[in-house]
């Protein structure tokens, strides 16, 4: 829920989830389309399709209880290292670095002088993290909350608070003079956008009590081409199933 999400709006829905679902095996016992409609406006909905999937599996092959090994998490859908070391550390106190965006950022300051990471995990990035881990396990997943907390709230991505970092007399950046990495590039614009589009058919279809003609969506979206590509991309990431009527519907809201 929180990928590229903020904390507030996940709060309220992320309770909301597990007042329903307080376990996997009754996220298991929904249907796709009733993750759906609970994910509501939270973003990225192919998210919700992936865990109700992954309870599924966890029912079926880890008796209900969320396993503690990275590498079972990760056979799990949706779930990739990020995921899967963060589990496995603050829940199983297991010794796996946690490559978060602010965590990499810290280490990139730190210890390499660079003013952010660059755009993906490298293994030299991911060997250097572990050499840094506390031996104990739930030491280093202390260790990963506060390297978490510090690029949260001082060593932050813009207008860092050097002066107040506990870690300042160590910053190999800091004592390069803060050196400004690259430009960044600049995100696509959502107003117009196929993610807006296919946002718009899939609040359609989580209002719909089942199947609706295709031909209905034609009120969500103005643009008939743009509509037809965002649907057969909805189709194709599982998040929109097509009846054999050719009406469409939620997974799991077909006949």
């Amino acid at each position: 829920m929180l990928q590229q999400t903020p904390v507030a709006r996940v709060l309220p829905a992320h309770a909301a989830w597990l007042e329903r679902w307080p376990a996997p095996a009754a996220l298991a016992a929904a249907t796709p389309a009733d993750a759906v409609r609970q994910w509501d406006r939270l973003g990225y909905p192919r998210r919700a399709v992936r865990l109700h999937s992954a309870a599924r599996l966890i029912v079926d092959r880890h008796d209900g209880l969320v396993p503690d090994s990275a590498e079972q998490l990760r056979a799990l859908p949706g779930v990739g290292a990020y995921t899967a070391a963060a589990v496995a550390s603050f829940a199983y106190g297991k010794r796996h670095a946690v490559l978060d965006t602010n965590v990499r950022r810290v280490l990139a300051r730190l210890v390499s002088g660079l003013d952010r990471p660059g755009p993906t995990v490298s293994a030299a990035e991911r060997t250097l993290a572990e050499s840094l881990l506390p031996v104990d396990g739930r030491k280093a997943a202390r260790w990963s909350v506060a390297l978490m907390e510090l690029g949260a709230l001082v060593c932050t991505a813009t207008r860092p608070h050097c002066a107040e970092c506990p870690l300042a007399a160590q910053c190999t950046w800091l004592a390069r003079g803060c050196p400004a990495g690259t430009t960044r590039r600049l995100a696509a614009g959502y107003e117009g956008s196929d993610r807006q589009c296919r946002g718009r058919l899939l609040a359609a279809l989580r209002d719909a009590d089942g199947p609706v003609a295709a031909g209905v969506l034609a009120g969500a979206w103005h643009d008939s081409g743009q509509r037809a590509r965002s649907l057969a991309a909805l189709i194709a990431d599982g998040l929109v199933t097509r009846c054999a009527d050719g009406a469409v519907a939620l997974p799991g809201d077909g006949p």
